[in-house]
């Protein structure tokens, strides 16, 4: 799928997929939508890719919301936008294949509560974070108030949303919002390095971890450890399992084919 506000490409396996609303690539309800279609058709394609990275085509990766629509809103307007960006961002936290955030310049609002869906963050040392939305008398509604708290303690996150003050990537890497800082300009070559490493595992069991540490986050450890062993044993019935087993006994690499 091609549109001007979102595109992707794919090349050995893997998904690249830019956000391309300049300047800021502002998280404006139509570009939210194009997202949402771009994942939801790179889903189809599960079996194309491995791995999909998301990075910004401009000069952020996502400078939060288009503010100007924020004029008209009321009560139930909001509620129904909000739960339409909600959806959007599932989609993305929920595809198949671990996703990566290539982020450079601004990160901010909306666009950090996107790279929180990411399963990995890379981010060059140009990068900044925050969340300003207090400065409109509002809060991070696309769910940045849980994603976060997944990465960093709440006293810290409670200073950044009350204080809209602005971090630089090696803070966010300090306090768990990042995983790795890079030299400027190299967000996505780092991040295709990492595709790359991910990409030599066995593609069922790299899906199957995600699944289980996605969902495993809200369960009591007795549920948690549940779902884990049902998911584990469900890769008992996969060749990929196998060929994994025979390659290790043979010392030779696997050769998985995804079944």
């Amino acid at each position: 799928m091609e549109s001007q506000l979102v595109h992707y490409e794919i090349k050995d396996k893997v998904a690249i997929v830019s956000l391309d609303n300049p300047p800021m690539n502002a998280l404006d309800v139509p570009t939210k939508e194009c997202i949402r279609d771009v994942f939801t058709e790179l889903d189809a394609k599960r079996n194309e890719i491995r791995v999909v990275i998301l990075q910004g085509a401009n000069k952020a990766f996502a400078a939060g919301a288009d503010i100007k629509a924020f004029l008209d809103l009321q009560p139930d307007t909001a509620k129904r936008r909000l739960m339409r960006s909600h959806s959007m961002y599932s989609v993305v936290e929920n595809c198949e294949w671990p996703v990566i955030a290539a982020i450079h310049g601004y990160c901010l609002g909306g666009g950090l509560e996107l790279a929180l869906c990411c399963d990995i963050r890379y981010a060059d040392e140009t990068a900044q974070f925050g969340f300003p939305e207090v400065g409109l008398s509002i809060f991070p509604g696309n769910g940045g108030t849980r994603r976060a708290l997944y990465m960093t303690n709440l006293g810290r996150m409670k200073e950044l949303v009350y204080t809209g003050e602005m971090i630089k990537a090696d803070e966010a890497l300090r306090i768990g919002l990042i995983e790795k800082v890079v030299p400027a300009g190299t967000a996505l070559e780092k991040a295709l390095e990492l595709a790359a490493k991910i990409m030599k595992k066995g593609p069922l069991g790299v899906a199957a971890a995600k699944k289980v540490l996605n969902r495993t986050r809200d369960l009591t450890l007795e549920q948690g450890l549940e779902l884990e062993s049902d998911v584990w044993a469900s890769l008992a019935a996969t060749e990929d399992m196998k060929e994994g087993a025979r390659a290790f006994v043979e010392k030779r690499k696997p050769e998985y084919k995804c079944k």
